[in-house]
């Protein structure tokens, strides 16, 4: 990844690219590949390894040795907030990049960051975007059920949700908002642009510099990583923006079922009828979302309907579990703490 001199290239700043990663074999040496093949090559790349138990570092180390610029450094049990924070804290460099395995960025993802941070408005942010990647069915219906949130437009291009795998940004940024949170395994990132946010930094946007983020593959595979994300977003205090309505609707249905019992003998079926009509409701309003981003004829859509519906009833389960988990598990610990 040494950077190759390329003629009329401002020399304006000098870039390191902080990489968290645990047990990424299956995908690290894509994100490897896809930084070496930058048109704008980083200044330097550090891996930072939270204790993978699969080829993760050996596949990192056969690279160092044909790669100047890229250094691996070993923690144990470290979630991805610590890992950004220990690879900020060795950068060489003022600015950085922050990416996450299982993505891959554009060729001139770096690039595009750049040119927005040389802006004449002299900012200290820069966000990029990303993009699902929708390579089978099941990955276009689940990029449409909850990949679709566009929170920015700009120059008539959405920008999805701010992401910290998709940034770059100057060191004092990172030390003024007192790094990432450590004890997360998700939404540390979330806290992270909110303090950005209250810290009252120039930010700017760059639609172009996109990654691509793989959607999971499966429902298994999804209810897995949403029981883990509602747990640590609940215990990152962000309930508000994600479960507190997922709650409420589910809890809206159990009164009406409880209304129901004493009204009529069919009273058994109102929670099923109920949930399954919100579950469609919310598919249609999603297909209707996407209809210019995904754009499908009417017998598709009816298909992507069919998987919609149990991919959002896995979805809102997991959420349900993740909060459930955050009660036991991490209540359990503060009231051991307590006493």
């Amino acid at each position: 990844m040494a950077r190759p001199v390329v003629s009329g290239w401002p020399a304006r700043m000098k870039i390191t690219v902080v990489v968290p990663v645990r047990n990424e074999a299956s995908s690290i040496y894509s994100l490897l590949s896809g930084l070496r093949q930058q048109t704008r090559p980083p200044d330097e790349v550090i891996i930072v390894d939270g204790g993978s138990t699969d080829a993760t570092s050996t596949i990192v180390e056969t690279e160092i040795n044909s790669t100047s610029n890229l250094r691996l450094i070993r923690e144990t049990k470290a979630l991805p907030g610590r890992g950004r924070n220990v690879g900020a804290r060795a950068a060489a460099n003022e600015w950085l990049a922050f990416i996450d395995a299982g993505v891959a960025p554009a060729s001139d993802w770096l690039e595009q960051l750049e040119r927005a941070a040389n802006a004449e408005s002299k900012p200290s942010v820069v966000y990029g975007s990303w993009q699902p990647v929708t390579d089978t069915f099941f990955k276009e219906c689940a990029a449409i059920a909850y990949g679709y949130v566009p929170s920015e437009s700009v120059d008539e291009t959405f920008i999805r949700s701010r992401a910290v795998f998709s940034s770059l940004m100057r060191r004092e940024v990172w030390e003024k908002v007192s790094g990432f949170s450590e004890d997360l395994r998700s939404a540390e990132d979330l806290l992270f642009i909110q303090r950005i946010d209250s810290a009252g930094v120039h930010i700017v946007y760059a639609p172009k510099a996109v990654v691509h983020w793989s959607m999971q593959p499966n429902l298994w595979r999804t209810f897995r990583r949403f029981v883990i994300y509602s747990r640590h977003n609940m215990r990152a205090g962000l309930w508000k923006h994600w479960q507190a309505s997922v709650l409420m609707r589910y809890f809206a249905i159990l009164l009406c079922t409880a209304i129901g019992f004493g009204l009529t003998r069919w009273w058994p079926f109102v929670p099923v009828v109920l949930c399954l009509a919100m579950l469609i409701a919310r598919a249609l309003a999603a297909l209707l979302r996407n209809r210019k981003r995904y754009p499908a004829s009417a017998f598709r859509n009816v298909k992507r309907l069919l998987v919609l519906v149990p991919l959002l009833a896995t979805i809102d389960a997991a959420t349900i579990l993740g909060v459930l988990a955050w009660l036991v598990m991490d209540g359990l610990s503060l009231s051991r703490s307590s006493n």
